[in-house]
């Protein structure tokens, strides 16, 4: 591994009410319009700048696939460093990706190890909430998107660790609230 370590960081776009996707994974919108163009492309470009690699659940991983079958492009994230994916169901052959199973801590050393000194994005409530009981989550960078779903995945799972956090950044942009928080360890 590098000399230098990224940071493990969980970064999500939250509904008011706590909420990353509508009901069973469904995609939501803001105002009529989708998540990603809620967010401005600058902050999304500044996030995936400092991104090295990325690690998701095996979850995430097919309610992308639906949304990007559903609209192509509708999965656009400026990224170009190595992509994990943690299951217990490995599947036979998904194209770009790095298949991990097993142990939550493996799997953050291993794609911390690819992201080359950047930080490791953590994608899904499942992975996100076993990397925080392992202790092995940095950062959490939370864009508050306007809007109450009343209803949906909620940020962390049911049965998730209680996490204590730092806040190192409180910030507007556009129609968006950023904060950032460092996890208290």
């Amino acid at each position: 591994m590098n000399e230098q370590r990224g940071k493990v960081v969980v970064n999500r776009a939250v509904s008011i009410d706590g909420f990353i996707f509508g009901p069973q994974y469904s995609r939501f919108w803001v105002g009529g319009r989708k998540v990603g163009d809620v967010i401005p492309w600058a902050e999304t470009v500044e996030a995936a700048s400092r991104t090295g690699a990325i690690l998701c659940g095996r979850r995430t991983s097919d309610v992308g696939d639906k949304m990007e079958t559903e609209e192509t492009g509708s999965v656009d994230y400026p990224f170009d460093g190595k992509l994990f994916l943690l299951t217990h169901r490995p599947p036979e052959v998904i194209e770009g990706f790095t298949v991990l199973s097993g142990d939550i801590r493996a799997a953050v050393e291993t794609a911390l190890a690819g992201a080359n000194g950047k930080d490791l994005e953590l994608l899904g409530a499942d992975v996100a909430a076993q990397a925080f009981r392992a202790g092995l989550v940095d950062e959490v960078m939370v864009y508050v998107l306007p809007v109450v779903l009343g209803e949906g995945v909620p940020f962390s799972p049911p049965g998730s660790a209680m996490v204590n956090l730092e806040p190192i950044e409180s910030r507007h942009s556009g129609e968006v609230t950023i904060l950032r928080f460092r996890v208290k360890k």
